[in-house]
């Protein structure tokens, strides 16, 4: 049922500064099949591409405000956080990138390869699913949606069956756990995958989740030897910060895409009898 997904972790994390337009660029030239990258919104309600909750470890915002009470996203506007060096950290030769807006990010990718679209806090931001809902629109990526290529997740499960409700025709994804087995079974029907961290991954759970008619989607995966492991038993996707190492193990060995695909066929038969 197709090859397994290479996931890009923040963009191409291990070759450039995470969840920007350079990553983000690194990871489409490397073979992702999807970039998974992290959403949050800003004082002024614009929503922006950064994983921490604050600006301090990739960004130079010490430097650019000092004295601030606070480093935290929302508490600083767009316009702040565009004066916000976000590449020096990582190394010299990204001096001067930015913090992406969500838009920025969608409009690089359109056409190009899937969108893992991780929500961080959104507890801490009521109303960011309609803030979403205007974006992915604008940007014309709800259509991505009904063809595949965008994915919703969220590690607050609440937030992600709420997003659901309020448009369902975007696939979702419940990160971390990994959830209960009645978790599982009770989000077949409505969640499009589970994305739990790659040591909790088991024949069980791989299972449980291909029974529920779910993918899995482990996370972060940088060592080849767990990646076979993984593929072997029977991970739909691989979400890690190398794309470009994830793709050459599958191109490598073909056999343990073929044997996944054998395994979701014999459970698909097994789910409906003869």
């Amino acid at each position: 049922m197709g090859k397994v997904k290479v996931i890009a972790h923040r963009g191409a994390s291990a070759d450039a500064p995470e969840n920007t337009l350079a990553a983000v660029a690194l990871a489409v030239d490397h073979g992702a099949d999807f970039v998974e990258i992290d959403v949050r919104r800003t004082l002024d309600g614009e929503l922006v591409v950064i994983h921490d909750p604050t600006l301090q470890r990739t960004t130079d915002v010490l430097r650019v405000f000092p004295g601030r009470a606070r480093y935290d996203v929302a508490g600083f506007t767009l316009p702040e956080i565009r004066d916000l060096d976000a590449g020096s950290w990582f190394g010299p030769g990204f001096a001067g990138v930015r913090v992406p807006t969500l838009y920025e990010v969608l409009t690089a990718l359109a056409g190009r390869a899937g969108l893992l679209l991780e929500v961080k806090d959104p507890a801490s931001a009521p109303g960011i699913a309609d803030d979403l809902h205007s974006v992915l629109d604008a940007a014309g990526w709800l259509e991505e949606a009904s063809a595949g290529q965008l994915v919703v997740q969220s590690a607050d499960w609440t937030f992600v069956n709420e997003f659901h409700l309020l448009l369902p025709e975007v696939p979702v994804g419940l990160l971390g756990g990994p959830p209960l087995p009645q978790e599982i079974d009770g989000a077949a029907g409505w969640a499009h995958c589970i994305n739990p961290k790659n040591t909790k991954v088991t024949a069980d759970l791989v299972r449980r989740v291909h029974g529920g008619g779910m993918v899995l989607w482990p996370y972060t995966v940088d060592n080849p030897r767990r990646m076979r492991e993984l593929i072997q038993l029977g991970a739909d996707g691989i979400i890690t910060n190398r794309p470009a190492l994830l793709a050459e193990v599958l191109a490598a060995d073909p056999v343990l895409s073929r044997l996944r695909r054998l395994r979701r066929f014999l459970a698909g038969l097994v789910r409906t009898g003869p």
